[in-house]
């Protein structure tokens, strides 16, 4: 008689090849494996999370920058090489103002809230001398600068050696939380768009105030003043020589005809007096040439700052020019100017 073996069996337990278990048993190895990996990722997300969850949004003015070190070493060469690379003269002004302004603090009162500025930038006595930088440490959005040494001269070195990348980090930090404010209230205006086939970011506060076939000028009123914005094209050969003589040239050709003065006669040029600064750069992905200057009217007594951005649009085979100008007379304008080239430099051509 014929006996049938049960699958608990020793028979049919040992009827498979020994290598067949040592296979099984390393795929269970590797899909246990896999799931504590993402056990312990999600695991670390979450605490990133959470962490971030309690992070208190940063404050503080825009362009302003906390200084945290002894009173001593900011009143000696220290502090003073701190002064002089963070308050660098903001470009295109007609009066010299810093680039940012700076907040000190002695290390004992930075606790609590002093904590919270958005840039910020610690020198520590250590062993260890470095330069670091870190997001988000104290506060978000936030940029914090650690340096390190176990002396004022160590420290200082390695702040020089890293100054300017220091400054263009806090520069796209700022940008970033003033395209954020913009955000809460931005236009809905679809002007440039249906003109121009552009996008720029600008708040609800800017109105249009011309509008013809080649040209748009928007405009948002200040104490004493306003900030304005205006865009046009040229053709492709318009730029085909030397830029820095041919735009200003044109800025003058559009003053006179689209933007004039209070009084009879006058209009917008460009002050010849005072050399603009010239770039080459990028928006949108496209060539740029940027000139930072001063205006003036013709036959009137007015003047301010621009920034100018003539992007070329290699497909249309033109060029796109953005412009934003300030006039406050009775105030300061590095923070003016910084909206304007702020929401130049959101740039989007929509095709």
């Amino acid at each position: 008689m014929k006996v049938l073996k049960g699958k608990h069996s020793p028979e049919l337990r040992h009827s498979r090849p020994k290598s067949h278990f040592i296979l099984k048993s390393q795929k269970m190895k590797n899909v246990f494996r896999l799931f504590l990996s993402l056990v312990l990722l999600y695991s670390c997300q979450n605490k990133a999370d959470r962490k971030d969850a309690y992070v208190p949004e940063s404050s503080g003015n825009l362009n302003h920058v906390t200084v945290v070190m002894p009173e001593k070493d900011w009143n000696s060469s220290l502090g003073q090489e701190v002064r002089n690379e963070l308050q660098q003269v903001y470009e295109g002004l007609p009066v010299d103002e810093p680039q940012y302004s700076l907040n000190y603090l002695n290390p004992k009162t930075f606790t609590g809230f002093a904590r919270q500025g958005r840039n910020v930038v610690w020198f520590q006595k250590d062993t260890t001398a470095r330069f670091q930088l870190a997001q988000n440490q104290f506060a978000r959005p936030q940029i914090l600068a650690s340096i390190t040494g176990e002396d004022a001269e160590i420290q200082q070195f390695y702040f020089q050696e890293n100054a300017t990348l220091l400054r263009r980090t806090i520069a796209e930090n700022e940008r970033k939380e003033k395209l954020r404010r913009i955000s809460k209230s931005p236009t809905t205006e679809q002007t440039l768009r249906n003109r121009f086939g552009i996008q720029l970011k600008y708040p609800s506060a800017y109105e249009t105030v011309k509008d013809t076939t080649n040209f748009i000028w928007i405009q948002k009123p200040v104490r004493k003043g306003h900030l304005n914005l205006i865009v046009y094209t040229l053709e492709d050969e318009a730029l085909s020589g030397k830029f820095s003589e041919q735009i200003l040239d044109i800025r003058d050709s559009i003053g006179k005809t689209h933007v004039p003065g209070r009084l009879k006669g006058s209009y917008f040029i460009t002050e010849r007096a005072f050399r603009p600064y010239y770039y080459k750069t990028e928006l949108d992905g496209k060539s740029t040439y940027l000139t930072k200057g001063t205006w003036e009217v013709a036959n009137d007594f007015m003047a301010g700052p621009f920034v100018n951005y003539a992007i070329q649009d290699s497909i249309a085979k033109k060029w796109i020019v953005v412009e934003g100008f300030a006039f406050a007379p009775s105030a300061n304008k590095r923070d003016y100017m910084f909206e304007l080239n702020t929401i130049i430099t959101s740039f989007k051509q929509q095709r």
